[in-house]
């Protein structure tokens, strides 16, 4: 595989293969240093967890890492998104790792030599982390088949539902979705009523409000979305006992989920971000090993 840029390109046989190669090195499995290799990352949007976690994957392979900045580089004089990407592969980059606002930009970026790890493209999708969130599932649960799964949440403008709608679907699970009227997606799963689910579900997988992609106001303030769509501690009382509770992060608390229930006993969201290491160390070192560099 030249790129992971897209979920859909995986087989279910590589995804299964990433989850246990991420698995391994979080028990303590050691990878091959590459100290001979460049990789760049350029990110177009903000991002905490998955640009930081992309740098550290990158030092424990021993990788030489270039954080490209957008704020002084060739793109403020007009330069092409093509063209720097060209640029960094003819100065030596050996792979990017890139987040952009543009959906599926990476069409764009087909004649390049170099690989790509997508790491956010708009609205359209978020491969690493779902696989960090396959990840952290399995570690929990062994399994995908017949769980059952509820998204919750901005549905409409989140890359990371769609990702994990296609591919939990894939492998087995159930997966419905909660959420306000103008977050639907029609292309998506069916909408059900939280109140009525919550009982039965393995995983509850709540969203980020991404304030910043609504093209429409959210007629709901902070606190109706909270009672209505929101993990309340009432809700949290009818989850089972084995149950999870899952946020891809930067979490809006007291909207998405009640402050107290971030780090409560059945949250794997800092779990989350730590897997998130481990799966993304997983992904480069099969770029670097499809790539025979």
């Amino acid at each position: 595989m030249k790129n992971i840029v897209s979920m859909l390109d995986l087989t279910n046989e590589e995804v299964y293969s990433l989850v246990k190669r991420a698995l391994e090195l979080k028990r303590g499995k050691k990878v091959t240093p590459r100290e001979d290799l460049y990789v760049a990352n350029l990110f177009f949007e903000n991002s905490t967890r998955t640009k930081h976690s992309f740098e550290v994957a990158e030092h424990k392979h021993r990788l030489n890492v270039i954080n490209f900045d957008i704020t002084t580089s060739s793109v403020n004089k007009g330069e092409t998104f093509y063209d720097t990407c060209k640029t960094l592969e003819m100065i030596g980059c050996n792979m990017l790792v890139i987040r952009h606002n543009q959906e599926k930009y990476y069409k764009e970026l087909r004649s390049l030599n170099i690989p790509i790890l997508n790491a956010g493209d708009g609205s359209g999708e978020h491969p690493s982390q779902c696989l960090l969130d396959l990840m952290t599932i399995y570690e929990r649960f062994g399994k995908f088949n017949d769980l059952n799964i509820v998204i919750v949440g901005d549905i409409k403008n989140s890359r990371v539902a769609r990702s994990n709608y296609n591919m939990l679907t894939r492998l087995g699970a159930k997966v419905s979705f909660v959420c306000p009227e103008c977050f639907k997606d029609e292309s998506l799963g069916k909408v059900v009523d939280f109140d009525e689910i919550i009982e039965k579900v393995d995983i509850c997988m709540l969203l980020r409000v991404q304030h910043e992609r609504h093209s429409e106001h959210m007629s709901l303030t902070k606190e109706e979305y909270h009672k209505n769509y929101g993990l309340t501690l009432e809700r949290y009382k009818y989850l089972k006992d084995t149950a999870i509770v899952m946020h891809p992060a930067p979490v809006n608390r007291g909207m998405e989920i009640a402050d107290e229930l971030v780090e409560s006993s059945k949250s794997v969201i800092f779990e989350q971000m730590k897997n998130g290491m481990f799966m993304r160390q997983a992904m480069i070192e099969k770029i670097i090993k499809d790539n025979n560099l």
